[in-house]
């Protein structure tokens, strides 16, 4: 998930846990919580905790046929949802932001798992409003903390929308400095001081970004992806795409995440 998703989770059990850095959050069913996009987490059952290492997931989704209590006994009975708020929010202060449920977003929490019990695989239109409803009512929650971090120099917004659409060109310093009229170095150092990450790096995080969307979503080898995208090499692709995701492309693509 290094797209720039948004995360917004909720349990309706006891049990499930989200860990960022040392500071671990024991979610309960009277809180949703919202995760920024690239924060680096962790989660795991502490009611059934297995494994100490790696990423592994089993589920399934809950139906209207099901006997409910069984499973809550059992197991975490979990709704998440991502979403993407768009350029000016992509960047804000990573974290993990509690947020304790009012009468109404318990209300649209319940109906909206409800139907999710019945309407699983294809969304009809006025769910999909309803769930955007209540994830625009859900963030309106956040404090000042996190969006006081969204006045983002407009030089660095500049660059940013200008990688995004040329994503599959070989992009240098000098270039990305010049569309606003900066010094390599100096602008170098705004981008850091603003996106508290390298330009370089960045762009990198885009580019795999894109080659997941690439290996999940179409045909196009793991070959075809690293030429179009400007990577020397599949080796040199594959190294650093490791280095971002934590698995190979080849793993990746099979779904091989265990």
């Amino acid at each position: 998930m290094v797209f720039p998703f948004w995360r917004l989770y909720w349990n309706k059990n006891e049990g499930g846990e989200l860990k960022l850095q040392e500071e671990i959050y024991k979610m309960t069913p009277d809180y949703l919580y919202i995760i920024s996009p690239f924060t680096s987490f962790s989660t795991q059952f502490s009611n059934n905790h297995i494994y100490n290492s790696g990423i592994h997931v089993s589920g399934n989704n809950l139906i209207d046929k099901h006997d409910e209590s069984y499973y809550k006994n059992k197991y975490l009975i979990h709704f998440f949802t991502h979403f993407n708020l768009g350029a000016h929010f992509d960047n804000v202060l990573p974290g993990i932001f509690k947020i304790e449920l009012n009468d109404y977003l318990k209300e649209r929490l319940i109906y909206l798992t409800d139907r999710l019990k019945i309407e699983n695989k294809d969304f009809k239109m006025t769910f999909n409003l309803k769930l955007q409803s209540f994830i625009k009512e859900a963030i309106s929650n956040l404090g000042p903390e996190l969006w006081k971090t969204i006045n983002i120099d407009d030089r660095v917004l500049t660059v940013h929308r200008f990688i995004e659409s040329r994503i599959y060109k070989k992009l240098s310093n000098s270039e990305l400095a010049d569309i606003v009229n900066m010094a390599p170095n100096s602008f170098a150092r705004l981008f850091k001081e603003e996106m508290s990450i390298t330009l370089h790096n960045f762009i990198q995080k885009k580019k795999i970004a894109k080659a997941c969307e690439l290996l999940e979503y179409s045909n196009e080898t793991i070959e075809s992806i690293s030429h179009n995208l400007g990577f020397s090499d599949r080796y040199h692709f594959s190294r650093i795409f490791k280095s971002i995701i934590g698995i190979s492309p080849a793993a990746y693509k099979s779904g091989r995440f265990t």
